[in-house]
């Protein structure tokens, strides 16, 4: 926003509750730049390559007498000349010397303060400082009004920002990376205490460290190689240094498929693990949905058959985050809806991560092959984790400790656990197996390497495991196809990141060889 005339900016203080940048001429005729006059007492910064930053946090009177926090970021403005106002008129001819005038007397008060100074150096800061873009921070009643009037280009100058600016604006600038930017993203998003842990995990960069170190290391065998086919002719370059790169690339190779190979874990704590319901109809699959997100969130009838479609929930389980998905009961139906439902139900046992498979306790066989046979009838993937759940517990009379000494011996079962969802019986023992099961699955985000926690992670890192693997079959006939695979590997590596660059292979292979000297 242009600013006409002075700009006075309100800042609390005990001595000046002031700051004064005044646009006003020298008595030359020359424009004079915005001096920034601090109370006593105000501290000074000086930013990197010495240049000054001054941060005020003024309070501005805003619209509907609300107080706005205004942050103005100011930077000193290099040759003497500032690009965002009119060039300075040529002088006229030089006028006569006049004695100078004599100095005014101080005025009444405390003591002017001297200008500041860079730290280590001998001469004051520059005295223009031009602001940044400003950023208004607002919130309570007057959001809505502001966000509608400076969207509505009532408030000339200002716009609502774009989600995610600022977090782009600092990926440009190199501040943050691919992955930090997607941990700041997810640590938003974040629904559960594990989920939390892990965005802030990978926000501090801890991922982003783990892929630009593979891709250093990609960098240094590819530049080794480079130089071997450039300069292995001129005896520059060591014979043993292409065994090197191929130990180099082999042992990374083994490193990165071992990092693939962690079951999702990332991934299915980043999107909360999908455990399906499964069971006969009138089972009480619907009630234990209702009964587990304390909400009547899918209807239950006395008859079979009611739930048709897929009812989702998502739930906190110990930390942990879980989408819990409600079935049509699994039988050989007639009508064709329930046909669609059961369908349905079977495409998403085969896509879950976890199975609850529910039986009625007080029909299923007490012995332990009838009660195996059972489970078998529901057909869950053989290597996706379950949990039978035994609901009308409340039901069971005399038959109740064969059942239970049915579960604990002969045929192998999932764990088991004996519920009632009509007095609640069974609850916290089957919240201690979820809790368990889902631990298991997205294991602990803050022991061991950074787990992957995108697909495009996952893509990425795969294609340059590819890569590496041609680069194996090339190295044995033509070395320049070779290194071209190496470039495709580090360029895979450098898209996760952000990072890709061509400098550094140069860079390093002046560095490590001295080729031209």
């Amino acid at each position: 926003m242009a600013a006409r005339g002075p700009i006075k900016t309100g800042i609390r203080h005990r001595a000046r509750p002031w700051y004064l940048a005044d646009q006003s001429t020298h008595a030359d005729g020359r424009g004079e730049e915005p001096a920034l006059k601090a109370p006593r007492g105000a501290g000074s910064a000086v930013g990197p390559h010495g240049a000054a930053q001054v941060c005020a946090a003024p309070l501005l009177r805003g619209v509907g007498g609300h107080h706005l926090r205004r942050v103005l970021r100011a930077r000193p403005v290099r040759g003497g000349r500032d690009p965002d106002q009119r060039p300075r008129q040529p002088r006229g001819p030089a006028e006569p010397h006049r004695p100078p005038r004599a100095a005014p007397a101080p005025r009444p008060g405390p003591a002017a303060h001297p200008r500041p100074r860079h730290r280590g150096a001998s001469r004051p800061w520059p005295r223009r400082l031009v602001p940044r873009t400003p950023e208004l921070h607002w919130g309570g009643l007057c959001r809505a009004a502001c966000a509608r009037r400076a969207g509505g280009g009532s408030l000339p100058g200002l716009r609502p920002a774009e989600p995610g600016e600022f977090t782009r604006r600092a990926f440009r600038r190199g501040k943050l990376d691919l992955t930090a930017a997607e941990g700041l993203g997810d640590l938003i998003h974040a629904e559960t205490e594990a989920q939390r842990r892990q965005a802030l995990r990978q926000m501090e960069g801890e991922l982003g460290r783990l892929y630009q170190c593979w891709s250093n290391t990609l960098t240094q065998a590819l530049a080794h190689l480079e130089a071997y086919i450039d300069f292995s002719e001129d005896d520059n370059v060591e014979e043993e240094v292409l065994s090197q790169v191929d130990a180099t690339v082999r042992a990374l190779e083994q490193e990165i498929g071992s990092h693939l190979q962690d079951g999702r874990r990332g991934e299915l704590l980043r999107g909360g693990v999908r455990a399906v319901i499964a069971g006969p109809p009138n089972v009480g699959k619907s009630s234990l949905l209702n009964l587990l997100c304390q909400r009547p969130a899918a209807i239950v009838s006395p008859v079979a058959g009611t739930t048709r479609d897929v009812v989702e929930v998502a739930l906190n389980v110990g930390g942990y985050p879980l989408v819990l998905s409600d079935t049509a009961g699994l039988r050989d139906a007639t009508d064709p809806v329930e046909q669609e439902g059961v369908s349905r139900a079977r495409d998403r046992l085969q896509e879950a991560d976890l199975v609850l498979a529910v039986l009625d306790a007080a029909a299923v066989p007490t012995e332990p092959v009838g009660l195996g046979a059972a489970l078998g009838l529901l057909q869950p993937p053989p290597t996706t984790p379950c949990i039978l759940v035994l609901n009308k517990a409340d039901l069971l009379e005399g038959n109740g400790g064969a059942l239970r000494a049915a579960c604990t011996q002969g045929h192998p079962l999932p764990p088991v656990t004996f519920l009632s969802c009509k007095t609640g019986e069974g609850l916290d023992h089957l919240l201690a197996l979820l809790a368990r099961e889902l631990a298991r699955l997205c294991g602990d985000p803050l022991s061991g390497s950074p787990s992957l926690t995108q697909s495009r992670h996952s893509l990425h890192l795969r294609q340059c495991i590819a890569a590496l693997a041609r680069y194996g079959q090339e190295s044995r006939s033509d070395l320049g196809l070779a290194a071209e695979q190496l470039r495709l590997a580090r360029r895979h590596l450098g898209s996760i990141t952000g990072h890709v660059s061509t400098e550094d292979v140069l860079d390093i292979i002046f560095r490590d060889f001295c080729v031209g000297k």
